[in-house]
């Protein structure tokens, strides 16, 4: 009996736990229902079309920053109310991937986030997220989730500082930890050691071929100690141009830019290129 009792007594705890690693409201989780029967019958054969076609889902949902910022300890966020541009990005492959899996239950698209959000989908602390898009793109390829190919399109080699965050402390409420602040600033220490390859932007159009519809796109920045400001998905519209899908700071909400890639980027301050991410 008391091993009976004792293994219950394990099991319980597991799940509560698990259960304290993921933050989602009764909203986010209707949402997220509603969303896998809003998504049904959009996969396609080609992968990039199918990250569109759910990507697209998702149009009007008001932008809003900082959204992970919850709480006093790290935990698997699930905010489909209101999206930043990088976990647009996370939460429009998590859809993809589950369509593409044939499953619609939430603890499949948690571990699918979590793999996708966390380094080497391990969330372990707030140091364990991938806050820096160059680690994001580079530790979600060795995952085998998809590849750079910002070298095959054109993009040439650089080497730069990445410290903004621990240049910055004040800005991050989660810093204000010694352990987190500490593992941020081992990150940046690995990151040094790293480059990374950039399309520059007066090269886009030129290369802009070689893009495919739901490749995942990162603004490159001359900002000191920053990688990345703003991430998307590659979509071809109409104009047979590419254009940006993506959580926009601009209009507040997710959107198609206007304007194609390349003269859309020509509009923003300090943007240098694009690093461009196939998913696979």
């Amino acid at each position: 009996m008391k091993t009976t009792n004792l293994l219950l007594f394990l099991f319980l705890t597991v799940q509560v736990l698990s259960a304290q690693q993921i933050t989602c409201s009764k909203a986010d989780k209707e949402a997220f229902e509603n969303k896998t029967i809003e998504i049904d019958g959009l996969l396609e054969s080609n992968l990039g079309k199918t990250i569109v076609a759910v990507g697209k889902t998702f149009k009007g949902i008001p932008y809003v920053a900082k959204t992970l910022e919850i709480g006093e300890t790290e935990t698997l966020v699930i905010n489909l109310q209101g999206l930043d541009c990088t976990t647009y990005v996370e939460n429009v492959l998590a859809f993809s991937a589950l369509l593409r899996e044939g499953k619609a239950d939430f603890e499949s698209f948690t571990n699918i986030l979590k793999t996708i959000r966390y380094k080497d989908g391990k969330l372990d602390g707030y140091g364990s997220r991938l806050h820096y898009f160059t680690e994001w793109i580079r530790n979600n390829e060795k995952k085998g989730l998809l590849k750079d190919i910002t070298a095959e399109v054109g993009g040439i080699e650089i080497k730069k500082d990445i410290n903004f965050m621990g240049t910055h402390r004040d800005l991050y409420p989660f810093l204000k930890d010694d352990n987190n602040f500490e593992k941020i600033l081992a990150t940046e220490r690995e990151l040094a050691k790293e480059s990374f390859c950039y399309l520059p932007q007066d090269q886009i159009e030129a290369s802009e071929h070689l893009i495919q519809t739901g490749d995942i796109i990162a603004l490159a920045t001359s900002i000191n100690g920053l990688d990345v400001t703003h991430t998307g998905i590659a979509t071809l519209e109409k104009d047979g141009r590419i254009h940006l899908l993506h959580a926009s700071t601009g209009s507040k909400e997710v959107e198609v830019s206007e304007l194609p890639l390349a003269e859309y980027l020509k509009k923003i301050k300090k943007n240098t290129g694009i690093l461009v991410a196939r998913p696979l």
